[in-house]
């Protein structure tokens, strides 16, 4: 990649060209978008292709997919405790085949049966091959089958971003593991940030960071400047799960859409956040267009 003194570079140097297309994406937009689970909407589902295609047309920059293995190994991508919703079905999909998972159609946002059925992994992964970045989630037990599934395809290793919560055995994986992917633990503390910077052998690119009141440490400009400044972007969900569960101080969708966007993603903007997970990615987009071009 070709840059200026100016640039921002995430990850260490020794894992740049893995790196390469995430720290061009960012320079390019300041910040960048991610969807999260895609962007679903009447018929179109959560964590399927059409999503994940629509999410992109929408102004995302990545999109967020979960994944899961049923009982005889194969990876889907669902976000599990959604089957009463999404599919219909009491039992958690981890607890299935992949015949029982294969026969089955979600239903749509009303309620009613749709065409679309759980995507395999490799499916998405084999779609998209273009350069787009897509952040896994909800994988981290499992992230030994979904290392080895995406081995098969090359261009993977720089379009994939992984995150999980802080756990040693994680990290030792990630430690020893010979292939390097982009890497982004979900911390609530100082703490949990020096025990992942502590791995010398982890493509460490970022942190998505929690803070359920403004009175956090990981809220604070200061010990905000003083993360990016060891080459490490930083990720806000202003996703809105419920009433009841605060991601980063209240800065989240809700108030953007309700209240304005600059009460919002705005103030994420000036807190010089670099990727912002969202449910609106079009609207971020139009804002953000016009914040980086006043």
């Amino acid at each position: 990649m070709s840059c200026n003194n100016n640039c921002f570079m995430v990850g260490k140097e020794k894992y740049r060209d893995i790196n390469s297309l995430l720290n061009k994406k960012i320079n390019e937009k300041k910040v960048l978008i991610a969807v999260h689970r895609g962007s679903p909407g009447g018929n179109i589902i959560e964590n399927t292709i059409p999503a994940y295609h629509n999410s992109l047309r929408l102004g995302g920059d990545m999109f967020e997919m979960d994944v899961i293995k049923s009982t005889d190994g194969i990876l889907y991508t669902f976000h599990d405790g959604t089957e009463r919703r999404n599919l219909k079905e009491e039992d958690n999909i981890k607890t299935m085949s992949s015949e029982k998972i294969d026969s089955l159609f979600y239903y749509n946002s009303i309620g009613a049966p749709s065409e679309f059925k759980v995507e395999r992994f490799e499916d998405v992964v084999k779609e998209f091959n273009k350069g787009e970045l897509y952040n896994i989630d909800r994988a981290w037990d499992i992230f030994p089958e979904v290392f080895e599934a995406l081995n098969k395809y090359d261009y993977a290793i720089g379009q994939a971003l992984f995150k999980s919560p802080v756990k040693k055995e994680i990290l030792e994986f990630l430690e020893k593991n010979e292939k390097k992917y982009m890497y982004m633990p979900i911390v609530y503390s100082l703490e949990e940030i020096e025990e992942v910077l502590s791995y010398e052998n982890i493509n460490l690119v970022g942190l998505e960071i929690i803070a359920k009141d403004t009175e956090c440490d990981l809220f604070n400009d200061d010990v905000l400047d003083r993360l990016k400044s060891k080459g490490l972007f930083l990720w806000v969900n202003a996703i809105t799960l419920d009433k009841e569960i605060v991601l980063y101080g209240k800065l989240d969708d809700n108030i953007s859409v309700i209240e304005g966007p600059e009460n919002g993603w705005g103030k994420l903007f000036e807190k010089k956040i670099d990727i912002i997970q969202t449910d609106w990615p079009s609207l971020l987009k139009e804002y953000r267009d016009k914040y980086f071009n006043k």
